[in-house]
């Protein structure tokens, strides 16, 4: 068999029993890394990664961990450190969404919060439990999996907005903190890939145009592979933004961040 992009990779994937995690999951393993799956619900996701090994002929293994739990995430990722070598890339791509679309004061307050915390807080774990790793040796990557409501106020959805606007600077920070280590930090947006999750909100009930999944597997290998380093830091839109066509670097840089937009040229926050 001849060699992939990623022999000698070891990644580790959250959210990848199924939709789109489990997709990068196999595309990566395809590539020829060793991939770790990571999701709450143990029996699919030994499914999952079951074939994912038997299709590829990489290793793939399956470690069940809530990514909110720190405890958790500690005992996963030694276990990967264990079982396959110190993780090349980290794919956060775990998640929740509202449960019904309502404003923010009709929503449940722990289902709310717990939306939150999965965009936020399990990132920021895996974060911590992997990249001080990737640091000591002086390459990795970790992408984000963000999204279009995280730049814009989505009132139906506000726990989901608020969750991934997080999660978007939280990659900034990371990147910017990250500067001349050798490792890199980037925002990946999806777009509307017709998964199991969003077949389910009835805000895409009749939405035709989805995201071709093959569009969001080309941009995360491509930054997994070391071809998109220069927009650490920065929020990429799979199906838009496609690898070979993206310039080297980013011509503002501020380009395809989060900040505040003045009100005009006086404006004293400018």
């Amino acid at each position: 068999m001849p060699a992939g992009p990623l022999d000698g990779h070891i990644a580790l994937v959250t959210g990848a029993s199924t939709g789109i995690g489990r997709r990068l999951a196999h595309a990566l393993a395809a590539r020829g890394a060793a991939v770790a799956g990571l999701a709450r619900g143990a029996e699919r996701l030994d499914a999952a990664m079951a074939e994912i090994g038997d299709a590829t002929g990489s290793p793939a293994i399956a470690v069940a961990a809530d990514v909110a739990d720190p405890a958790a995430v500690d005992a996963a990722v030694a276990r990967v450190v264990d079982e396959l070598g110190p993780v090349d890339l980290l794919v956060n791509n775990a998640g929740l969404i509202d449960a019904a679309e309502v404003p923010v004061w009709a929503a449940d307050r722990d289902q709310w919060w717990a939306v939150v915390e999965s965009h936020i807080r399990g990132p920021q774990l895996l974060i911590s439990a992997v990249v001080p790793a990737m640091v000591e040796r002086g390459r990795g990557r970790v992408v984000d999996l963000a999204s279009g409501m995280g730049t814009r106020a989505v009132p139906e959805y506000s726990a989901y907005s608020v969750g991934k606007a997080g999660q978007i600077r939280l990659t900034e920070a990371l990147a910017a903190s990250l500067a001349g280590t050798g490792v890199y930090a980037f925002n990946i947006a999806p777009g509307l890939v017709q998964t199991e999750m969003t077949g389910a909100m009835p805000k895409w009930r009749d939405h035709t145009e989805w995201t071709a999944p093959e569009h969001v597997v080309d941009l995360v290998c491509a930054a997994a592979e070391g071809r998109l380093d220069g927009w650490s830091g920065r929020f990429l839109r799979a199906g838009v933004d496609f690898a070979g066509a993206l310039p080297e670097l980013p011509v503002d840089s501020a380009a395809r961040q989060l900040r505040l937009r003045s009100w005009g040229p006086d404006d004293p926050v400018a």
